[in-house]
């Protein structure tokens, strides 16, 4: 098969995680006979440096024109210490997602059985933790109208939804609960918020059509310590901008590294694949990051380009990597292992006879959810 994948570094660690993906899809064209054309593009800090904006319209173009995008990570402390920047390396990300009309973000959170103590949590809170949260992308408080008076002593943020907005992704959240355990769990503020009443409103009537899904409802606050207290319970989360922008670094904790978690963002159109964690600017250049969440991301995006085979390839290859304790400090204080040498392992070991595949992954573009 012949694809044509974006490659969007960004900043900070991101070109670093990419880079080992990139590793991974190598080894998969040599395996499985395919032939990946990949074009690089800048976004974020990065683009800032060069053109003056966050994403120059020459990635715009060449992210139109990819089969798939593979995104790094976004932002640095440059800019991070300056609050009052008018133009920020987080707008090209937002802007990105407006562009490509990616409104769903799909966020897996299932503990790996050999990292279990990594967590924070005990054993027998997390044992069990298998959810996926459908987190609506393009609308909501962070694109609303803002406004600041003119003494700079005043500010405000439009959350705003359209019925269109929160019925396209709760089919999809739908879908994907159907196909799993059958329960779906609206997380929302109906109890003080609009906007949030409208999406109960509408995924409610949404949910009279997939009656052998069970429906229920928890305000964010409550949802957050239920996460904590009882991961387990949940199956799929679907929930607004940024209240699953939260719950999306909360659930990270659970597994015990952000280092571990992919992502995906699907529009009708186009879909672009991340590692959940951000640009850790403090790590950038040491070989310490971890590349499990990009090479991840890359098996994601494999399965929603239809290569099932090449991305459960990928993830028996990680599953190996973790068994033999093969990572990055992050999961091993003492390992000798860099971002690089676990690159290596993983992109050596994409096929393994040895391994078992029992990872159910599913087609993102149908609306299924992929399960890590």
């Amino acid at each position: 098969m012949n694809l044509k994948i974006a490659l969007l570094g960004g900043d900070g660690i991101g070109p670093e995680v990419l880079s080992q993906s990139i590793k991974c899809l190598h080894a998969v064209e040599e395996t499985f006979n395919h032939h990946f054309t990949y074009t690089e593009g800048l976004i974020g800090a990065a683009a800032m440096d060069k053109f003056g904006t966050p994403l120059p319209k020459e990635t715009i173009a060449l992210c139109t024109e990819a089969d798939a995008i593979l995104f790094g990570a976004i932002g640095t402390l440059k800019y991070d210490e300056n609050p009052s920047a008018k133009i920020r390396p987080e707008q090209g990300l937002l802007q990105l997602r407006t562009e490509l009309k990616l409104f769903t973000n799909i966020r897996p959170v299932k503990v790996f059985p050999t990292l279990i103590d990594k967590s924070p949590l005990k054993k027998n809170i997390i044992f069990g933790t298998d959810f996926v949260i459908y987190r609506e992308l393009t609308g909501g408080i962070y694109f609303g109208e803002k406004k600041l008076n003119p003494e700079g002593t005043v500010a405000s943020d439009l959350c705003e939804y359209s019925e269109k907005e929160i019925s396209r992704i709760a089919h999809l959240a739908f879908k994907a609960a159907k196909n799993r355990r059958k329960k779906l769990t609206l997380v929302d503020k109906a109890n003080v918020m609009e906007s949030s009443r409208l999406w109960r409103k509408v995924v409610t009537k949404i949910g009279e059509s997939y009656p052998e899904v069970e429906l229920d409802f928890l305000f964010v606050d409550n949802a957050a310590m239920q996460m904590m207290l009882d991961p387990s319970h949940f199956d799929v989360i679907l929930t607004e901008n940024m209240f699953g922008d939260i719950l999306s670094d909360q659930g990270s904790a659970i597994c015990g590294s952000k280092g571990l978690l992919p992502s995906a963002s699907i529009g009708n159109e186009h879909a672009m694949f991340e590692p959940f964690h951000g640009s850790y600017p403090q790590a950038e250049g040491k070989n310490i990051a971890n590349p499990v969440a990009s090479i991840l991301s890359t098996a994601m995006m494999l399965n929603h380009l239809g290569l099932d085979e090449e991305a459960r390839a990928i993830v028996a290859a990680v599953k190996k990597a973790l068994r033999k304790n093969i990572v990055t400090v992050d999961l091993n204080p003492d390992s000798k292992y860099g971002t690089e040498e676990v690159g290596d392992f993983i992109a050596k070991n994409i096929i393994d006879s040895d391994d078992d595949f029992n990872y159910n992954y599913e087609n993102i573009g149908l609306g299924k959810s992929t399960i890590i």
